[in-house]
């Protein structure tokens, strides 16, 4: 996957991966390239551990699916799909407390619906977790202004 991103995407006030003042949350940063691929780095905490050391797997999940979600976001940063169906492959324990690489790539738009993929890579290089997502755009009923102003959607400075 290629990973030429600059663009830095926009960030929610409460979500639990994005959320800049979710104090719980993983806080990550999103920069996309403009057409369909989105990387983050985070380096995750103690406290979102499953095993000693070992990153929980339903952490690992968020992660991509949020990742993964974003790409579709690369060209529109309006553009909101939410996830219909995800497959993820744990390849290796993800740890802790260590610099994690976050990709996620469109693969197809068509119509309402969309299919992404995107991998967690290790220091060393080494894929770690990967994931398939079929994604559907956004409801209209979640889509309203109200719940929109409320999401505080926007691009916070570096």
């Amino acid at each position: 996957m290629k990973a030429n991103c600059i663009h830095k995407q926009p960030n929610a006030s409460m979500c639990y991966i994005c959320g800049r003042d979710n104090a719980v949350g993983l806080g990550m940063e999103f920069y996309d390239d403009g057409e369909d691929t989105v990387t983050s780095v985070v380096t995750p905490a103690d406290h979102f551990q499953g095993y000693p050391g070992v990153l929980h797997g339903g952490i690992v999940a968020a992660i991509l699916d949020e990742v993964v979600g974003r790409s579709t976001m690369a060209a529109d940063h309006h553009r909101f799909m939410m996830t219909v169906n995800m497959t993820v492959q744990y390849r290796h324990p993800v740890p802790i407390g260590q610099e994690l690489t976050a990709i996620g790539r469109t693969v197809r738009l068509k119509g309402r619906l969309g299919k992404a993929e995107g991998q967690i890579i290790l220091p060393d290089g080494t894929v770690a977790c990967e994931a398939q997502l079929t994604l559907a755009n956004m409801p209209a009923e979640l889509a309203d202004d109200a719940r929109l102003a409320a999401l505080d959607w926007r691009v916070d400075p570096d």
